[in-house]
Parts: C-alpha cells; sequence; structure tokens
C-alpha cells in the first residue's frame, strides 16, 4: 500500500513541478494570494461544518481584518475557497477575487454563503495542497506572499503522502499554515488522533513564519479563523503558536492516517 502511495506522490509532486514551472510574473499586484482549503470529509458533523462555515464568513469581514488588508503595500489581498476531502474532491467554492474594503469582502462572504454544504468521503490533505497550489497558476493576480490556509479535523488517509507533497509545496515558495479542528474526543478507529495539532505542525505546515492553530472548543473557531486570517494578511507569526521547523526531530509518524485506515479496513 505504502508503494504505491509514495509512486502516486512521486508523480503528483513531478506533475506539480512541472505546472509550478511554467508560471509567469504576470498579474494584478497584491500583497497576498491566499487559498483557503477547507476540509468537508465525513468526519467533519453538519453542525461543524456549519460553524466551520460561519467561522469564514464572519472573520473575512471583520473590522480588524479589513484593517489588516488595507496596511499592506497594495492595500489588496486575493482569496479563493476551496473544499477538499479524498483524493477526488477539490471543489473551488468561489473563485479568485479581489478584496481590497468592506464592500469587496462582503461580496466574498456572500457567494460563499450561497454554497451549499457537501460531505465526501477520506481525508486527503496531500491532494487539497497540490490542487491548491496549481490554483496559483490560475490566479490573474501576482501576490507578494502565496499562501494554502488549511484547515481539517483529521491526518492524511488517502491520496499522496503528505510529506512529499508538502515538501514539493514549500519549494514553489508557498507558505502552508493550518487550522487543525479538535473539537471532538478522539477515539480508537479510522481518521481520529488526539494529537491533530502536533500532526500538523510536524507533517503538514511549512514555509517562512508557517503557523498552525488548533480549535480545542466551538467558542474558538470563529476568533481562531479571524486570529489566522489577520496574521496571514498582515505576514505575521503568533508568538504562542509553535511554528513549523524544517529539519526538527519529528514528534509523530505522518504515516499514522493511512496506518489507521489499514487496521479500520481490516488489512
Amino acid at each position: 500500500m505504502f508503494r504505491a502511495a509514495m509512486h502516486t506522490g512521486s508523480l503528483a509532486v513531478m506533475l506539480l513541478s512541472g505546472t509550478v514551472a511554467t508560471s509567469g510574473a504576470q498579474g494584478i499586484p497584491v500583497d497576498l494570494e491566499l487559498v483557503l482549503a477547507v476540509d468537508v470529509s465525513r468526519s467533519m458533523d453538519v453542525d461543524e461544518q456549519e460553524l466551520q462555515r460561519r467561522g469564514y464568513l464572519e472573520a473575512i469581514t471583520a473590522p480588524e481584518v479589513i484593517q489588516a488588508i488595507r496596511a499592506g503595500a497594495y492595500g489588496r489581498i486575493a482569496v479563493t475557497y476551496v473544499e477538499w476531502s479524498g483524493p477526488g474532491y477539490q471543489q473551488v467554492v468561489v473563485p479568485w477575487r479581489l478584496i481590497e474594503d468592506r464592500a469587496s469582502a462582503e461580496a466574498f462572504a456572500a457567494a460563499l454563503a450561497e454554497a451549499p454544504l457537501v460531505r465526501e468521503s477520506w481525508t486527503s490533505i496531500s491532494s487539497a495542497l497540490l490542487f491548491a497550489a496549481q490554483l496559483f497558476e490560475k490566479s490573474p493576480y501576482r501576490g507578494l506572499r502565496r499562501v494554502i490556509d488549511v484547515s481539517g479535523d483529521g491526518p492524511n488517509n488517502a491520496g499522496p503522502l503528505i510529506e512529499p507533497v508538502r515538501d514539493s509545496v514549500l519549494e514553489r515558495d508557498i507558505v502552508i499554515n493550518g487550522l487543525p479542528i479538535m473539537l471532538k474526543e478522539a477515539h480508537p478507529g479510522f481518521g481520529s488522533i488526539p494529537d491533530l495539532d502536533v500532526y500538523y505542525e510536524d507533517c503538514v505546515i511549512g514555509g517562512p513564519g508557517s503557523f498552525a492553530i488548533a480549535v480545542r472548543a466551538r467558542e474558538q473557531f470563529v476568533p481562531a479563523i479571524r486570529q489566522k486570517l489577520v496574521l496571514e494578511v498582515a505576514g505575521r507569526t503568533p508568538e504562542v503558536v509553535l511554528v513549523a521547523e524544517r529539519g526538527k526531530e519529528k514528534r509523530i509518524d505522518c504515516l499514522i492516517g493511512e496506518k489507521i485506515r489499514m487496521q479500520w479496513l481490516g488489512r
């Protein structure tokens, strides 16, 4: 299983490298190009999905987020919203949009609010990162920084292996930040681990100033998303949040999701 996954991961990395290498420098200049990559796998309950959606709707229009956008060199950012689950499901919900004031932020939020909630199978963070990275090549904007903001409630358990994909994305000067969702108590079984925050820190996020903010209670959801957006727009790192450090000793097995899946399937 792992040999096949590694082959798939290597092929995906090669395809990503080839695609990104062809990118040009044309486009409308912005301070940040941001892909919001949101988990819609079936491990997310409907109420959690609604809370997650509301968090992004409220955060993107929050006064402090608008203020951070206006304080940039260009005073504008480009954002696209993507939902993902398994290797075969990545969906652009809101295409690239320019956000430069409250009106444009509210227009983005309105488009997001109209989209129906969906739930799909499996959790492939790696496929989501590959998909998100390629979106920068289709962007009509040119950011001083490029960031993938990925949220999820479980480890990678399908598709390419997470580490080689993450590393290939980082080589393209794309920063990966994370929002590990830990609202439910982890239990033995498929797709659930108690230290998802450590998994995100060691296996998912990376790049200069990258960080992960864990959500452990429902009341933390909206403030956490708002804080994360402010920090991403401003290009800052929270002092109290662990930052990805390449080369540090791993605290968790980055294949844990795949191994749990194999146990769950009885293989």
